[in-house]
């Protein structure tokens, strides 16, 4: 496992900034509404940038804006220098959002050098769908996104858990076919947005508080966010936002609890 140090860290998070930079600038073209969010956000309130041992940069869209934009990103993506990857145009994906990539960098999370897709340096395009607004619904909704998380994580879990038994259970959940679940969880999807609800989520991403969602009006509210000197858009209410996702967000986490994701590889 490769330990970014100080420097190698500050260079992952420039190539970071190059790709938040070109999703800026496709939604501003296109009339697309995004925002930066989780630590991203979170940098941009507490650092004024980057959370310093942050390596991951977060965007999220309505579902419908989604769509645009990675409808968008077929004319309108540089693509000499980026890549927009998900289940639907690249094979063995297995995550249910989108990333961009930087061409030309290598990226290699731990346990995940056998997956069959390029793996350069990325940041997450979260798309964010309806969730009931009856919580024992929500609750119910949750663990189907639960599940469906889960055997997506397969592929990767049956090597990465330390747990023997778990290991197993990945196993056994990796010879799901994976279109399969891609079919579920499209109806998932569709059945989440036959209407709008007061609440949204990323369905196959966990959700803090046992709320299992966000409210829908973060998203729609947004304002100029100044994030490492440039513009982007994030939430106008990020006090509350950050305060719903993280406490106390503007209180230093312990140090043990400043971690990085483990790395194999790395070309920058």
């Amino acid at each position: 496992m490769i330990q970014l140090d100080e420097k190698t860290l500050r260079q992952v998070q420039l190539i970071q900034l190059e790709m938040l930079v070109e999703v800026d600038r496709i939604c501003r073209k296109c009339g697309i509404r995004y925002n930066i969010i989780a630590g991203t956000l979170l940098g941009a309130v507490r650092h004024g940038g980057y959370i310093p041992w942050d390596d991951d940069a977060d965007v999220a869209l309505l579902r419908p804006e989604y769509e645009k934009f990675r409808k968008a990103c077929r004319t309108e993506l540089d693509k000499g220098r980026f890549l927009f990857q998900d289940h639907r145009n690249t094979k063995g994906y297995r995550w249910g959002y989108g990333k961009l990539r930087r061409k030309g960098t290598l990226f290699l999370r731990e346990h995940q050098e056998h997956m069959p897709y390029m793996q350069g340096v990325f940041i997450d395009i979260f798309p964010l769908d309806n969730v009931p607004d009856n919580y024992m619904t929500r609750s119910l909704q949750n663990f189907e996104c639960f599940c469906v998380r889960k055997i997506l994580w397969a592929r990767v879990g049956k090597n990465a858990e330390s747990n023997f038994w778990k290991r197993q259970i990945y196993r056994f959940l990796d010879k799901i076919p994976v279109q399969v679940v891609f079919t579920y969880y499209h109806k998932m999807i569709r059945r989440a947005d036959r209407k709008q609800t007061r609440m949204v989520r990323i369905l196959t991403f966990p959700t803090p508080n046992n709320e299992y969602g966000y409210y829908r009006c973060w998203y729609e509210n947004s304002a100029d966010t100044v994030f490492e000197g440039r513009i982007f858009q994030g939430i106008k209410d990020y006090d509350s936002y950050l305060s719903f996702k993280f406490g106390n967000y503007m209180e230093l986490p312990p140090i043990e609890n400043r971690k990085v994701h483990p790395v194999s590889r790395l070309l920058l």
